[in-house]
């Protein structure tokens, strides 16, 4: 059974240091409550620790397509455990839109249970309520990557 995702949110913070920040990822903890580390292997290879119903993953992300200041996706290496997109749309100077789908596999009872409940899409709002709340505390973001990325 796949899980899929959906939620949005608007900052009050320019386009581009909204996308700069969701770059960082490495900076994913302070504000994806499941999300327990990041590593940036390279620029589209990222090693991540979640926590999930408690248990514990680790594993592989690649950026499939990335453009600075509209999107990033990506999909687990291996076995397919979620697969992503997160867009960005400039709502005027001052304000952006952040529109996150993603789908992933429920392995345990509680993580199934959690999913057909609804809880990991009121978990993906209250992770992005956090990135709005993080980015707009700061009143910039902590860094940025403008590469762009297109795997096949």
């Amino acid at each position: 059974m796949t899980s899929t995702v959906t939620a949005e949110i608007e900052v009050e913070a320019p386009l581009r240091a909204v996308y700069d920040q969701w770059t960082q990822f490495e900076e994913f903890p302070e504000f994806m409550q499941m999300v327990k580390s990041v590593t940036q292997v390279d620029d589209d290879l990222t090693h991540w620790v979640v926590n999930v119903g408690g248990v514990q993953r680790e594993f592989d992300a690649l950026i499939v397509d990335q453009t600075p200041d509209d999107h990033v996706a990506w999909e687990s290496t291996g076995e397919r455990i979620h697969a992503g997109r997160v867009a960005f749309d400039r709502v005027d100077p001052d304000r952006t839109l952040v529109r996150l789908q993603m789908e992933w596999e429920p392995e345990t009872f509680v993580e199934k249970t959690g999913a057909a409940l609804n809880l990991d899409e009121r978990a993906a709002e209250m992770d992005l309520s956090r990135f709005k709340s993080f980015i707009e505390a700061r009143g910039r973001e902590t860094g940025g990557w403008r590469g762009e990325i297109h795997n096949p």
